[in-house]
């Protein structure tokens, strides 16, 4: 029988799913109503950035370098509320960021377009945020606002399951594509609800991230499974 330790709902596949969904939503929503600018998927805009400078647009190129910085500031706001906030007891450090995140993402759905590059700037903010927050899921190391890395490791498990015939490294791919397919049906339901609710769309996800706010609240009897798949992973790189 698998021991059993108390776990936290922040690192559960349930509130991972809900991040995912408003991470997709997110993404859909900068791009394709506010600019096509990516909260998320910073890539595209160093990419757009770039070609930006070489064509000497300097005001689309502040377009793509605003969101680029305000994630940055992201990042280093959520390690700050990890590291001031982390032994705090009615509340788990992860859930003020959430917190911080709906009320950031309610404001940008007042926002007209005449001020796009403050509301990517937020959204982008509030994406950092939440994706330096939530970094795994049932103890797999994931992220909720971009698919690229998920895919990577899905894949990568996929792979170590027809080697080895493990049905935990089997689960571990399978949650890697779930978490994607969430995110895909956050992209799509952002491009379905614009054309009903315009700006206000964002309010969809901050919908979504009060759910993961309140799931936190649960706590929860977990297998330990995770040292198990690191011990086998490692085993099946030294064959």
């Amino acid at each position: 029988m698998k021991h059993k330790i108390h776990g936290q709902m922040s690192d559960s596949f349930l509130t991972a799913a809900f991040l995912s969904v408003s991470g997709g939503l997110q993404d859909a929503y900068t791009y394709i109503f506010r600019g096509k600018v990516f909260a998320n998927a910073q890539t595209g805009n160093i990419v757009l950035l770039s070609q930006s400078i070489a064509e000497k647009n300097w005001h689309l190129a502040l377009h793509y370098l605003v969101p680029l910085v305000f994630f940055a500031l992201g990042i280093a706001v959520s390690e700050f509320v990890h590291i001031k906030y982390r032994k705090i007891q009615k509340f788990h450090w992860r859930q003020l960021v959430v917190l911080n995140e709906i009320i950031l993402l309610f404001v940008v759905g007042f926002l007209p377009l005449e001020l796009n590059l403050l509301a990517n700037a937020i959204v982008s903010f509030s994406c950092a945020m939440q994706v330096q927050a939530f970094r795994k899921v049932n103890g797999y190391a994931f992220a909720s606002t971009m698919c690229i890395g998920n895919m990577r490791s899905g894949v990568e498990s996929l792979c170590a399951y027809v080697k080895t015939k493990d049905k935990k490294i089997l689960h571990k791919s399978l949650c890697y594509w779930a978490i994607i397919i969430m995110f895909a049906i956050g992209a799509g339901l952002g491009g379905y609800f614009i054309k009903f609710f315009n700006m206000r769309t964002i309010w969809v996800s901050c919908g979504l991230l009060f759910v993961s706010f309140m799931i936190m609240f649960i706590k929860e009897d977990v297998p330990e499974i995770e040292k198990d798949v690191r011990k086998l992973e490692k085993d099946i790189k030294k064959q």
